[in-house]
């Protein structure tokens, strides 16, 4: 299980951050939640696959993303949609990272599971950082596939 994040992470005042949790892992899912959630942002949702995860899309700016979901692997294809039709910064979690292929159009990166909260923590940062002209240091278990900046 994650525990809960201590670091006293601050979000900008002036935005709402939304983050998308696609795992059909419940449990995961809520830890991911209360780790999101900590920071001071907001979970647009949790989804277990391909429909739940396409129906929140339009209300997130963030996606963790599980490969393996409840209808499948059909986690890099979500990741794909949401980063290319959404516009969502999308980082896979997953314990099969060899899945993923470097430079996948859409999504940021991977991270390998277990995937404990400070990474969570400043895996978002990162994204926000550059989304917001800010800099954060790259959180060194992300595998970047493509350029956040």
């Amino acid at each position: 299980m994650l525990t809960s994040v201590t670091s006293g992470w601050q979000t900008p005042v002036s935005e709402e951050h939304r983050v998308l949790i696609v795992e059909d892992e419940f449990l995961i899912a809520l830890d991911v939640a209360d780790t999101v959630e900590a920071m001071g942002l907001k979970v647009a949702g949790l989804a277990n696959g391909r429909n739940p995860a396409l129906a929140l899309a339009q209300s997130a700016d963030i996606a963790l993303v599980d490969v393996n979901l409840a209808d499948g692997k059909t986690g890099p294809s979500i990741g794909r949609e949401l980063a290319e039709k959404y516009g969502v910064a999308v980082i896979f979690m997953t314990a099969n990272p060899e899945e993923i292929e470097a430079g996948s159009y859409g999504p940021l990166g991977v991270l390998t599971k277990p995937v404990m909260p400070h990474v969570i923590e400043q895996t978002i940062g990162y994204i926000l950082a550059g989304r917001t002209g800010g800099h954060a240091e790259l959180p060194r278990e992300l595998r970047v596939l493509q350029s956040a900046h």
